[in-house]
C-alpha cells in the first residue's frame, strides 16, 4: 500500500525516469476490477492523455500525482505502480497502462481497491484528494511540534485511540496502518492507548517518532514490505509488521503480536507497548 514514504519515493522515481516523455498509448480497465475507481469514464482516458508530456510527479498524502501539461494523473494508496522498460514483460493483469514515445511504459495494478484518476487540472473535487492537498503531511516543514500539539489537543482527538488519531479520517494525510506500526513502536505506545491518557512527555516523544521514523523510511527508499517503481523492496526494515510477528522484541524481550483493530491489523510488542 502506498503511504507517505512510498508516495515520496515513487514521485521522485517517476520524475527522474519519466520527465520529458510523451504519452503515446493508454489502455484503461484492461482487467476489470470491481474496486478500481476511475474519474468519469475510463474509455475517455486515451483522448485525455495521449500527446501529453510528463513534467513531474509529487506526493499528495498517500497518493502519487503526475503532472502532464495541464492534465493530472493520481494513483491512490491501493495501487501498485511499475515501470516497464522497452520490450519488457508486461504483467498479465493491470487496470491502467501508460505507454511513452520511447516504448517504455508504467503499469498500474489495483490490489484490494484503488483510485486511478485522470482529469484536467482543477476538475477533481473529491474529498480524499482535496483533504490531502489542504492538510499538512507529517514531513512538511509546517507540520511542527506546535501544529501537532494543537491538533492532538482538539476535543475530537482526545476521545480517540492513538491509532485512530493518527491514521483515520486523513488527520495526517499519507499516514496509514502500515507506517503507523513502527511510529507507535518507536514511541512505546500501544495502538489502543487513548489520546486523553498521554502525558506531555509522551506527546513529545510521539511527535519525534513521527518525524524520525517517516524520514528514515524515505531515506531507505520505503519499507521492506513494499516495492518501488522498479519492483525493488524498500530498504527500511520494519520493526513491527507481518515480517516480525512472533519474534522477540530487541528492546525489551517481549513478543511481537498482532490483533484486529479499527478495520485493520495492528502489530505491537506486548512488553514495551502497554495498553
Amino acid at each position: 500500500m502506498i503511504e507517505l514514504p512510498e508516495a515520496i519515493v515513487l514521485s521522485r522515481q517517476i520524475t527522474s525516469t519519466l520527465k520529458g516523455k510523451v504519452i503515446t498509448d493508454v489502455i484503461a480497465n484492461y482487467s476489470p476490477h470491481k474496486f478500481a475507481f476511475f474519474h468519469h469514464d475510463a474509455e475517455g482516458y486515451s483522448d485525455l492523455l495521449v500527446g501529453k508530456r510528463i513534467d513531474r510527479a509529487e506526493p499528495n498524502g498517500g497518493q502519487v500525482e503526475i503532472f502532464a501539461e495541464g492534465i493530472r494523473l493520481v494513483m491512490s494508496d491501493g495501487v501498485n505502480l511499475r515501470y516497464i522498460e522497452p520490450e519488457g514483460k508486461l504483467p498479465p493483469k493491470h487496470q491502467l497502462l501508460i505507454g511513452f514515445d520511447d516504448h517504455s511504459c508504467i503499469v498500474a495494478s489495483v490490489q484490494m481497491y484503488g483510485m486511478l484518476w485522470a482529469f484536467r487540472a482543477g476538475e477533481l473535487d473529491h474529498s480524499y484528494y482535496r483533504v490531502a492537498k489542504e492538510i499538512y503531511n507529517a514531513l512538511d516543514e509546517r507540520f511542527n511540534e506546535d501544529y501537532f500539539m494543537n491538533m492532538i489537543q482538539r476535543e475530537e482527538m482526545q476521545k480517540k485511540s492513538v491509532k485512530a488519531m493518527l491514521a483515520t479520517e486523513q488527520s495526517i494525510p499519507g499516514l496509514g496502518n502500515g507506517v503507523l506500526q513502527d511510529i507507535l513502536y518507536e514511541a512505546a505506545l500501544h495502538p489502543r492507548r487513548k489520546v486523553s491518557t498521554l502525558t506531555e512527555a509522551e506527546k513529545h516523544v510521539l511527535f519525534r517518532s513521527l518525524k524520525t521514523v517517516l524520514a528514515e523510511m524515505v531515506k531507505q527508499g520505503g519499507r521492506n514490505t513494499e516495492k518501488d517503481l522498479f519492483g525493488k523492496k524498500g530498504g527500511y526494515i520494519t520493526q513491527v509488521s507481518k515480517n516480525t510477528l512472533g519474534r522477540t522484541c530487541s528492546r525489551c524481550g517481549g513478543v511481537i503480536l498482532k490483533e484486529s483493530y479499527l478495520g485493520g491489523t495492528v502489530y505491537y510488542c506486548n512488553g514495551c507497548q502497554k495498553e
